[in-house]
């Protein structure tokens, strides 16, 4: 059997004592660029709402700061020989904000509630067996033992329950609906509780006082320690940058995201810290190869050669960012030395293998829009220039982000300039644009070996394996040129220095992870 464990028990009580031995009654505030969506977590949701939703309920697992998954409200999970049985066995000492003591039932009961179409679940899919994956059934022994058995191997399975736009697969609390089965409010077993939410204008989050860390030293992804440090969290829905700036300044507001332009300005202040944390998402160029000019291999690599990608990711991200030209994020366990490989910047060769291609002069349609936070734009101003350096034609087309958004999804584009949101796992990061385009025309990347490849690494566990998989589809994807990734996704946050130990992660909130005064 394979297993997943933490750190060592005496670890956990030294660093949840001191943790709790520093606390003082603290409140701050928060920013909120829009109110969130639902107090349900995953369903009708966004990023924003699972931002404020993690803070207060837990899954079985959770994502690792590498991508990886780890036991959360689980001690451990045992996997089968044959991959098709999950054994997760549950920590003893978690409670639920209204008391309850965690028990196989709350998930079982979690689960039946997900699992029921009424409920509208993202990730529903994922499990009933429409995307081949199917859970068969769920069983609980004894009250610390789930088990749960699917239908055929797959290496994303824990990883799916662990998806932050799925809500971590939450458990939850029955007490979270009402007695008609509508739904309340969150009653989880996160480092905070759902306090007050008004519509519109802000939610009130309290630290859980009866709160058991997992296993960890220190902040790791969803897991490892996370013992709060402050009283009281106050989310104030604030949606104009102007009016954030203005109360950070006036020490109105504790912590909040910026646009990554306000930098230089708000850096200038000394009572404030910016700092700008990468995160899984991706910034690319795509190419239509269906399109006859983008199908030419010779035409896509001039145009990798023409692109001088430092300066490209400096403009674009002002500066906060570096190149990363492979699928796999940049602090992600998978990311070794092959991932590092680029493309290179070669004007001379650009132009060669422009010669040599089917390019007559044509000007080329560069799709792009002007939705901020997104670099999308800028991306495009600065690839019209590069090529035009080679002499590419370049002709930018700006689109309302729905619009586009239809464009890519019909596949009707020469050239575009889009942003993929983010996916930790190596597998689901290349499948976001490697498929079939006849079946699925937003598909960018529609080579059979590379199709196979990503078909392997969903069912394939043994992360020796899955590397060498991934290697080579880093090595295809720089050779064909179905698309050129430029860099990941970054979010840009301010704090007061009256705020210590602030670490979002993946463009989320960790508010577990905020002290005063440290």
């Amino acid at each position: 059997m394979k297993h997943l464990h933490g750190a060592t028990l005496i670890a956990v009580l030294l660093s949840g004592a001191t943790a709790t031995a520093a606390f003082a009654a603290t409140r701050i505030v928060v920013a909120l660029p829009a109110d969130i969506r639902s107090s349900m977590p995953g369903t009708n949701r966004d990023d924003n709402t699972d931002s404020v939703i993690l803070n207060v309920v837990e899954g079985l697992v959770g994502y690792g700061e590498g991508g990886d998954v780890k036991p959360l409200l689980a001690r451990s999970v045992e996997t089968s020989a044959d991959g098709l049985t999950y054994t997760f066995r549950l920590r003893s000492d978690v409670r639920f904000h209204n008391g309850d003591k965690l028990s196989s039932a709350d998930v079982l009961w979690s689960w039946n509630r997900y699992m029921d179409p009424k409920t509208e679940w993202r990730c529903l899919a994922e499990f009933d067996g429409r995307n081949d994956l199917k859970v068969l059934k769920v069983e609980t022994p004894d009250a610390s033992t789930v088990v749960m058995r699917i239908n055929r191997r797959s290496a994303l399975f824990l990883d799916t329950l662990a998806r932050t736009d799925c809500g971590m697969t939450g458990i939850l609390n029955k007490a979270s609906v009402k007695a008609d089965g509508t739904w309340d409010r969150p009653i989880g077993t996160g480092p905070f509780e759902f306090s007050d939410w008004k519509r519109g204008r802000g939610i009130t989050l309290s630290r859980f006082a009866g709160y058991k860390s997992p296993e960890g030293t220190q902040p790791d992804g969803y897991v490892g320690l996370k013992t709060p440090g402050v009283d009281t969290v106050q989310l104030q829905v604030i949606p104009d940058p102007a009016t954030v700036k203005l109360g950070m300044a006036s020490k109105s507001v504790d912590i909040a995201q910026l646009l990554s332009s306000d930098v230089v300005e708000v850096k200038n202040d000394p009572a404030l810290v910016t700092t700008a944390e990468s995160d899984s998402s991706k910034h690319a160029l795509l190419f239509q190869t269906r399109d006859p000019l983008m199908a030419d291999a010779k035409f896509r690599r001039a145009v990798a050669a023409a692109l001088d990608y430092k300066q490209l990711v400096d403009v674009a991200s002002d500066g906060l960012s570096k190149p990363n030209n492979s699928a796999v994020f940049e602090r992600s366990v998978y990311a070794d030395t092959a991932q590092r490989k680029g493309f290179k910047t070669d004007p001379t060769q650009a132009k060669a293998l422009l010669k040599e291609s089917s390019y007559r002069g044509q000007t080329i349609k560069l799709i792009a829009n002007k939705r901020s936070p997104m670099p999308s734009f800028q991306v495009a101003l600065v690839t019209q220039a590069m090529l035009q350096a080679i002499g590419i034609k370049v002709e930018i087309e700006v689109l309302e982000w729905a619009t586009q958004l239809d464009r890519y999804n019909a596949g009707n584009y020469q050239m575009m300039s889009f942003s993929y949101s983010g996916r930790l796992d190596p597998a689901l990061s290349y499948e976001q644009f490697t498929g079939d385009k006849a079946k699925q025309a937003r598909k960018v990347w529609d080579n059979p070996e590379a199709i196979a490849l990503i078909e392997t690494a969903r069912t394939v566990s043994g992360k020796g394996e899955r590397q060498k998989i991934f290697d080579r589809l880093h090595d295809m994807a720089l050779a064909d040129v179905p698309l050129i990734n430029l860099y990941n996704g970054l979010t840009v946050w301010s704090r007061g220095k009256r705020v210590g130990g602030f670490s979002p992660w993946e463009g989320k909130l960790r508010l577990w992870t905020v002290r005063v005064g440290a």
